[in-house]
């Protein structure tokens, strides 16, 4: 059965939650498909120990600031599901859980949205669908001849997994960082840590607040044609939350240079040294879940999508919202996408009206 409405959401976690608080105000019918079976986005499935960058009030979708939780400076992940969930039934979202888009097609003016609930025909498309389901891994040498333990970030949970075993933590990233200093500090871990380069402390008074107002002024610097501010990436790579400053500050977090192969059974360096290895945790970022718009042909350069703002150049009916800067400035965080997720729907009412 084919069913109509102005637009349709692809994704009901952080982004398409704020898009359809924005898509409500403006008065437009809209749905959110989401392929997960319950509220929460990707924050159902992070590691026990992550915290936000940020205090609660500095990390709210627009409309509803998140409660402080209480004995928590920067909320778990836990406290963000459970104010995601809380915030789908405030605003008595459409969310449609389990529901999983599989393409989304023109078809004259409108775009058709294939779901393996139906298909429904839509003035507009808001893509929400973020990264988390598309983790990458490098093509190293030897990946797939070791006979330990692989697993992305998506598959970490706590150092009690790891207990008594020698682990080796890939990425330079806030993720590495993390997840090292957890098992590090947890002590039955024999835990290294390497990064491609040196890894890059921000300072220890800077969170998310500050990194979304730098994100912001860098975009408004470049969209004034002033000089480019170099935004969050000229301060550095990793937010140091506590863990990880407790971690640094007593020596466990010293990151060694990229390995140069995997073997059967551990790693080999650089110099010709070979290490035993249990398992290879990789923290190696990921790449945006764009595939349900492969009909529509719109891919660039490094896999993104054109876009003006959150507007697809190549499909003016599509917008992008919450994967990352090219989508707005800070757009994949909490506090982010709510002015992108704004702008879009005042562009979307704007064309079907």
């Amino acid at each position: 059965m084919t069913q109509r409405t102005d637009v349709v959401v692809v994704g009901g976690g952080q982004a398409g939650l704020a898009a359809g608080y924005h898509l409500r105000r403006r008065g437009l019918n809209f749905v959110i498909l989401d392929a997960s079976a319950t509220p929460g986005g990707s924050w159902q499935h992070m590691w026990d120990s992550l915290h936000l960058f940020s205090p609660a009030e500095h990390s709210s979708l627009p409309g509803r600031l998140m409660p402080a939780q209480p004995g928590k400076t920067y909320p778990d992940a836990g406290h963000v599901v459970d104010y995601l969930a809380d915030y789908e039934k405030r605003y008595d979202l459409p969310v449609q859980h389990g529901t999983r888009v599989q393409a989304v097609r023109r078809d004259a003016d409108r775009l058709l949205v294939e779901a393996d609930s139906g298909i429904w025909r839509a003035g507009a498309v808001i893509s929400a669908t973020g990264s988390w389901s598309r983790p990458f891994l490098p093509a190293v040498p030897g990946r797939s001849v070791f006979t330990g333990r692989q697993l992305h970030t998506v598959g970490y949970r706590s150092p009690a997994d790891f207990a008594g075993q020698r682990v080796i933590v890939v990425g330079g990233g806030n993720s590495g960082a993390q997840i090292a200093a957890d098992l590090a500090l947890d002590g039955r871990v024999e835990v290294t840590w390497v990064t491609q380069r040196p890894p890059r402390f921000l300072p220890d008074d800077i969170d998310g607040r500050a990194l979304f107002d730098v994100a912001t002024a860098r975009r408004r610097a470049l969209e004034e044609g002033r000089r480019d501010t170099g935004g969050v990436a000229s301060l550095g790579d990793i937010v140091a939350v506590p863990p990880v400053r407790a971690a640094r500050d007593a020596g466990l977090l010293t990151a060694k240079p990229m390995f140069s192969r995997l073997t059967a059974h551990g790693v080999g360096w650089d110099d010709g040294s070979h290490s035993g290895v249990d398992a290879v945790i990789w923290c190696t970022g990921f790449r945006s879940a764009l595939a349900h718009l492969g009909p529509l042909n719109l891919r660039g350069l490094r896999g993104h999508i054109p876009t003006e703002g959150t507007r697809a150049l190549g499909e003016p009916r599509l917008h992008l919202l919450g994967y990352g800067d090219w989508t707005g400035p800070a757009s994949a965080t909490l506090i982010g996408v709510g002015r992108t997720a704004r702008d879009a729907s005042q562009q979307i009412r704007g064309l079907l009206h």
